[in-house]
C-alpha cells in the first residue's frame, strides 16, 4: 500500500522532471497542477503562470481552489457564471457550499456536475493516449451566435448540426436508429428528447426533418434559445439491411444517400462553405457556424 504521503511526493518529482525537460530539451516553459483528480490538476495548471507547479492535494484544496473564482472551475463559462452570481456564488466555495437540489433545480443535470467538481467528486481515471469507449453516438452541439427566437431560427441551425452528425456518421461508416436533440434557452433550463425513426439513417435531410420535429413537439417558447445538439444513436453498421415499408422510396434514399456523399468530397476539397443550402442563406449569422470543423472536444468521460 502506497501512503499518502509518497503518493504527493511521486507527483511532485514528475512534475518537476516534466517541467525540467520541457526547459532543456524544448526551450519552453509550462505551468503543471498535481493532484488526486484530474479536475483540481487542472486548475492547479492555470493557477500560476507562466512557469510553475501548483499541487492541490486532498488537505489543500479547500483553502487553495475554494477560494478562486468560479468562472475558474472547468465548464464554467460566461453564462453559468452569470447565472451563479443571482445566487450569491462567486467562488469554487460558494458553490460547493450551496444546496445541490437548488443547482439541480436551475442548471439541470449541469448543476450537480459542477457541484460534484467543486466538492472533488471527480474520482474518473486518467485515460491512456489513444485509447477510448467503443462508439455509442454521435452528436454535436453548439451556443448559438445570438440567441435563438423563431423556428426558422432553430430550423437552420439544426440543419447545421444534423450536417456535421451525418457526415460523421458517414466517415465512421455508421447509421443511426434514434434522433435526439438538446436545447437550452436563455436562462439556462435544459432538456433532451429523443425518437426511435423507422429506418436506420445516415441521410442529413432526414436527421435534420426529424430533429426538428422532435423541437416543434416539445417547446413552447418561453424563453430564447441559447443552445442545441443534435446526436445520432443506437449506431449500426453502414451495411444494416432492413425491411422497407410500401411507402418508403428505396431509390429516393439511395439518391438523397449518393447527394451527400458528393457534397462531403466537395468540402473535403475546397472547404466547408463551398456548398450551402439554401436555408443558410436566410440568416448570415446563424449560417457562420461551421460546428463540424470549429467544434469543441471536451474531455473524455465527463459526459459519457
Amino acid at each position: 500500500m502506497t501512503s499518502s504521503s509518497s503518493l504527493k511526493g511521486d507527483g511532485y518529482k514528475i512534475a518537476k522532471e516534466i517541467s525540467n525537460r520541457m526547459k532543456s530539451e524544448l526551450g519552453i516553459t509550462v505551468s503543471i497542477g498535481v493532484s488526486f483528480n484530474k479536475i483540481f490538476a487542472k486548475l492547479g495548471s492555470d493557477y500560476k503562470k507562466p512557469d510553475a507547479i501548483t499541487t492541490m492535494y486532498e488537505d489543500e484544496f479547500k483553502y487553495k481552489a475554494w477560494a478562486l473564482p468560479v468562472s475558474d472551475l472547468l465548464y464554467v463559462g460566461r453564462s453559468t457564471n452569470q447565472k451563479l452570481a443571482r445566487f450569491g456564488i462567486k467562488t469554487i466555495g460558494d458553490l460547493a457550499r450551496i444546496d445541490e437540489h437548488l443547482l439541480l433545480s436551475q442548471l439541470g443535470k449541469m448543476g450537480g456536475i459542477l457541484w460534484a467538481f467543486a466538492n472533488s467528486y471527480d474520482d474518473l481515471p486518467v485515460k491512456m493516449e489513444h485509447t477510448q469507449a467503443p462508439i455509442k453516438s454521435i452528436g454535436n452541439s453548439t451556443t448559438t451566435p445570438r440567441d435563438l427566437e423563431t423556428d426558422e431560427d432553430v430550423k437552420i441551425v439544426l440543419y447545421i448540426l444534423a450536417e456535421s452528425v451525418s457526415a460523421r456518421l458517414r466517415e465512421n461508416g455508421f447509421k443511426c436508429r434514434v434522433i435526439e436533440i438538446s436545447v437550452r434557452d436563455n436562462e439556462l433550463y435544459s432538456f433532451t428528447r429523443q425518437h426511435k425513426i423507422d429506418h436506420a439513417t445516415n441521410i442529413t435531410s432526414e436527421i435534420a426533418s426529424e430533429a426538428y420535429r422532435i423541437f416543434k413537439e416539445n417547446y413552447n417558447w418561453r424563453k430564447p434559445i441559447r443552445s442545441v445538439g443534435v446526436r445520432g444513436a443506437d449506431l449500426v453498421n453502414y451495411n444494416y439491411w432492413e425491411q422497407m415499408d410500401l411507402f418508403s422510396s428505396v431509390e429516393q434514399r439511395e439518391k438523397q444517400m449518393k447527394l451527400d456523399d458528393a457534397v462531403d468530397t466537395i468540402r473535403r476539397r475546397f472547404g466547408f462553405y463551398s456548398v450551402q443550402r439554401g436555408l443558410m442563406y436566410r440568416d448570415k449569422i446563424l449560417s457562420s457556424v461551421n460546428v463540424k470543423e470549429d467544434h469543441t472536444t471536451h474531455p473524455i468521460g465527463y459526459f459519457g
